[in-house]
């Protein structure tokens, strides 16, 4: 099964809590196998994983990889650009 990249899963606007779990599948620390509706607790109870996950969130809007409206409630991917490729 392929992954989904995450830019990909964050093309439309994304609530946090959901953008938090592409973001943690993104980076290996969740699995498919459980899905959002069973992993929200991570993003709703204090922990520290659900903080850094919502921290990164807002770091990649600061880089301008992300947008965020609403106060941070909702996130989408800022750029069609790939970052490591230059212009000649």
């Amino acid at each position: 099964m392929s992954e989904m990249v995450f830019s990909e899963a964050m093309k439309d606007w994304v609530d946090w809590d959901q953008a938090a779990y592409e973001l943690g599948l993104s980076l290996g620390a969740l699995t498919r196998d459980v899905p959002f509706s069973k992993s929200k607790r991570i993003f709703w109870e204090d922990n520290p994983t659900g903080r850094a996950l919502h921290a990164t969130l807002l770091a990649l809007v600061e880089a301008g990889l992300l947008e965020s409206r609403d106060d941070d409630e909702q996130f989408r991917w800022a750029t069609t650009r790939f970052l490591n490729v230059f212009d000649h």
